[in-house]
Parts: C-alpha cells; sequence; structure tokens
C-alpha cells in the first residue's frame, strides 16, 4: 500500500472527503493529471467543434431563408421546389421549367431563375459545394439522339452547371452527376410522377470534417470520459 503515501493520492483523499461532505456529485478519475489535462483539452476541442457546425448550420438557414425571399415567384408558381433535407438544402426546379422535351441547353426563359440561385450561392454559402444532380422518369430514349437517360440526365445537370458558373459561383465548388430514372421520387405510373421525376436539384451541401476534426472526434469517441463520447456521436453526421 505504498501508494497511499504519495502526494497525489492524500489530495485526491482530501478531495474527495471534501466533495462528499458538502453534498457534491463526484467523478472518478484515477489517471495522471496529464490524462486530465488531455481530457479538458479534448472538451475543449469538441465544443469548439460543436459551435461551429452550429454557426455553419445556421449559415445554412441564412441561406434557405434569403433563397425563399428571392424566389417568392417562383415557389408560388410552384416552378421550383425547396428545403432542408439530410443532404443539404435542396432547390428542385421540373425540367419542363429548364429545358425542351430531348434538350439539354437551358431555356432563355429559365435563365433569370437561375441568376437568383446564384446570387444567393454568392453572397451566402460562396464556401459550400453545391452538388447540381440531373434525374429523369423511365421512358426510353427514342428521338432525341441520346444514348439513354443516363446522358441525358448528365447533360442537363451539366447545363445548369455551367449556368451557375456563368451568374458567379465558383467552378471549383460545382459537381455534376445524372442519375437517369434511378432515383424516381414517386411512382412513374402516372403522368403527374413522370414529371414530378424529371428534375434537376441543386443542392447546398453541409459541410464534411477535415482530417484533423475526424481525429478530434475519434479519441474523443475512444475517451474514457462518457462526456467526450457522447459529443463525439453528436457530431456522426457531419463524417
Amino acid at each position: 500500500m505504498r501508494f497511499l503515501k504519495s502526494p497525489g493520492w492524500i489530495a485526491f483523499v482530501v478531495f474527495c472527503t471534501a466533495a462528499a461532505t458538502s453534498g457534491c456529485g463526484v467523478n472518478f478519475y484515477f489517471g495522471r493529471p496529464t490524462d486530465l489535462q488531455k481530457i479538458e483539452q479534448l472538451s475543449k476541442g469538441m465544443d469548439r467543434l460543436k459551435q461551429q457546425k452550429l454557426a455553419e448550420a445556421q449559415q445554412l438557414q441564412d441561406t434557405e431563408d434569403l433563397m425563399r425571399q428571392r424566389l417568392q415567384q417562383e415557389l408560388s408558381d410552384k416552378q421550383v421546389k425547396l428545403e432542408m433535407a439530410e443532404k443539404g438544402l435542396v432547390l428542385t426546379l421540373l425540367t419542363e421549367v429548364l429545358f425542351d422535351s430531348g434538350k439539354s441547353k437551358v431555356r432563355t426563359a429559365a435563365e433569370p431563375t437561375l441568376e437568383k440561385i446564384g446570387s444567393v450561392i454568392r453572397e451566402k454559402a460562396a464556401d459550400r459545394e453545391i452538388g447540381i444532380e440531373g434525374h429523369t422518369d423511365n421512358e426510353p430514349i427514342k428521338r432525341s439522339g441520346w444514348k439513354s437517360n443516363w446522358e441525358l440526365s448528365t447533360g442537363r445537370a451539366t447545363s445548369v452547371l455551367h449556368e451557375l458558373e456563368q451568374f458567379g459561383v465558383d467552378p471549383h465548388r460545382l459537381v455534376a452527376t445524372g442519375y437517369g430514372e434511378y432515383r424516381p421520387v414517386t411512382s412513374n405510373d402516372s403522368t403527374e410522377g413522370r414529371q414530378q421525376n424529371r428534375r434537376v436539384e441543386i443542392v447546398i451541401l453541409p459541410k464534411k470534417l477535415t482530417k484533423g476534426e475526424k481525429e478530434l472526434v475519434r479519441r474523443a469517441e475512444t475517451s474514457s470520459d462518457p462526456d467526450l463520447a457522447r459529443k463525439a456521436i453528436a457530431l456522426e453526421s457531419y463524417k
């Protein structure tokens, strides 16, 4: 029992006795002072990361609010749908608004809407990655010259990408993807359903954790402190 004579153990006993007599709750940490310092540093780092993610969420909310303000008419006319989804802030435009049938060139009448979207991205979300997703219904390509719906959806997404670039959105943050008929939002069994599935989605993406931030979360997850583990779990969705 030689360890009972160590100054650190005596201080711990005195602290526990004082805490117990005062009615305070006690967290028992049997590690070295350096271990306690590491836990404290980790905790502060996780708190900073949480505040950063809250600020980013507010930025996305501010972007949505300004989009709703700028696109009042388009939203009212149901030319554009705007929603906060798990994958980010999503603007959905039906292809009938953007393109002629079987074509990938953006109609001149749709350019003012894309210009409004581009202006909000520049003002509120210039540091965000922007995904542009093309989608079609399941009707086979017949006379338009495209090999398949995949090529058509990719061509349309790329055309919208170039429009946003033209309206000042940083091209380094733009990516276009064609999903063809394989991600419908509703059944293709009706005319209305097929119309909803023919769409382009502009997605303002949430920020993912950097390599350093992921390492911070990993260390918190594997810490012996349950509070740190809970903080790490709360940030799982950003990985």
